[in-house]
């Protein structure tokens, strides 16, 4: 079976972020946000898995697409007030990065099948 590199990094984006949050001495907004914005990255990826039809699947990559950039944001707004450094910043902004990548090419592929 083909491994699902979208669910793995997904999965390893809500990981890292979680650890990072529980160590982390930021104010608890923004440890509340990006906690949330990158759970639901992964949960929005692992819904579609299963998703009730093809609409169903794009929809939900649609949103997992929107809440990356959303953690996105957030991590560029914790390293700007040194919330993280730069090397966690540029590791989770390139895991991002991945992710985003392959939603974009996804939702593309989903959107051609359809017509």
């Amino acid at each position: 079976m083909a491994k699902n590199y979208l669910l793995i990094f997904s999965e390893q984006l809500a990981t890292e972020i979680e650890l990072l949050c529980q160590r982390m001495k930021a104010p608890s907004n923004t440890v509340f946000q990006i906690r949330k914005s990158s759970s639901s990255v992964y949960a929005n990826i692992r819904e579609a898995n299963y998703g009730q039809s093809k609409a169903d699947m794009l929809s939900k990559f649609e949103i997992a697409l929107k809440e990356c950039s959303e953690t996105e944001g957030w991590l560029q707004l914790l390293y700007k007030t040194n919330g993280i450094n730069e090397e966690t910043y540029k590791n989770l902004r390139n895991l991002c990065g991945r992710i985003r990548r392959i939603l974009i090419a996804s939702c593309k592929t989903l959107k051609e099948n359809a017509k």
